[in-house]
């Protein structure tokens, strides 16, 4: 997802299965290619079925291009953490071995300096009940996987949607990484219909929402949690009452839920960390995607482009410099 024409810098991060470690980083702004690879080891042009060996020395990764002025790496970082079990020595969920093991692999002093930062304040934490092995190590030689590897959640999808949550990976994410809740704070915090639409399933009348007609530049983030959701580039009218949209900001950032409810079958969208309501998500929107994600208002907030870099979301102002 490229949003800029200035710097370039290289990252590789290595999570477990590199099928899994692609689509988290390439939505991003600012980001410039993800591939899948090896390294690591002591061979050189390894194929997979040497890495899967166990002979060779080698763990699968990703190599990331990116603009450092868009997407800085320290948010690179907290992307990654956010996709292992950093205290696993193993592997990484279902797949066992060292061919599955975590690392950061840094190209400068700065980002070696940066990457054992985050590891020690996640460290501190208390998020892990068990020491974060995960090695921080300079960068080597990177193997580009073969062709079949790359992009594989987009070429597989529905193949790719059951690996992962059949390895347990995505329910030891949600496990860790879903935001906490206090039902007495959120009540206090959430006017009454924000709270019926994101802690009960909620749905306001069309028509009435804050934003279903709102046409300003900018994003729109979990009223709960504050994650990035929806885009303005991205709305449009359906004439419905809500709030339409023809794709998340990033499709990592929902969930999608099979909804029966109502003497109807749909499918519900969630936001991620904040397990808000959303809306639903109905295959009747125009084109490319043919989706249409209907939100509730109550459940967005919004944050105009000129506050995007004042309230921590400044990796997204390069979507409105296109």
């Amino acid at each position: 997802m490229e949003q800029s024409n200035g710097k370039e810098a290289m990252a590789m991060f290595a999570g477990g299965c590199f099928w899994c470690m692609v689509s988290p980083f390439e939505e991003m702004p600012g980001i410039r290619s993800v591939v899948s690879g090896y390294t690591g080891g002591h061979t050189e042009n390894p194929t997979y079925e040497e890495v899967c060996s166990e002979t060779t020395g080698h763990t699968e990764a990703v190599q990331i291009k990116y603009d450092p002025d868009v997407f800085p790496y320290e948010k690179l970082l907290q992307i990654f953490w956010q996709q292992i079990d950093p205290t696993d020595a193993g592997g990484q969920f279902n797949d066992r071995g060292e061919s599955y093991r975590t690392g950061i692999y840094y190209y400068t002093d700065e980002q070696k300096k940066l990457a054992e930062q985050s590891r020690d304040e996640l460290q501190s934490s208390g998020r892990f009940d068990k020491g974060i092995v995960t090695e921080i190590v300079e960068a080597g030689p990177f193997y580009p996987a073969e062709e079949y590897h790359q992009g594989y959640h987009k070429k597989h999808p529905f193949r790719y949607k059951m690996y992962r949550k059949g390895s347990g990976r995505d329910a030891f994410i949600a496990s860790r990484w879903k935001s906490a809740k206090n039902d007495a704070e959120l009540k206090q915090r959430l006017t009454p219909i924000q709270y019926e639409v994101t802690q009960n399933n909620g749905t306001e009348r069309p028509f009435t929402g804050e934003y279903w007609d709102h046409t300003e530049d900018g994003i729109y983030v979990d009223i709960v949690s504050g994650e990035p959701l929806f885009s303005s580039r991205d709305k449009y009218d359906a004439g419905c009452g809500w709030p339409s949209f023809t794709k998340p900001l990033q499709a990592s950032a929902i969930e999608e839920k099979t909804d029966t409810s109502h003497f109807m079958v749909r499918v519900e969208v969630r936001s991620k960390q904040g397990d808000s309501h959303l809306g639903h998500v109905f295959d009747d929107g125009p084109q490319p995607t043919g989706q249409r994600y209907c939100i509730n208002s109550a459940s967005l907030r919004f944050v105009p482009k000129e506050k995007l870099a004042e309230e921590g979301y400044g990796e997204y102002v390069s979507l409105f410099d296109i």
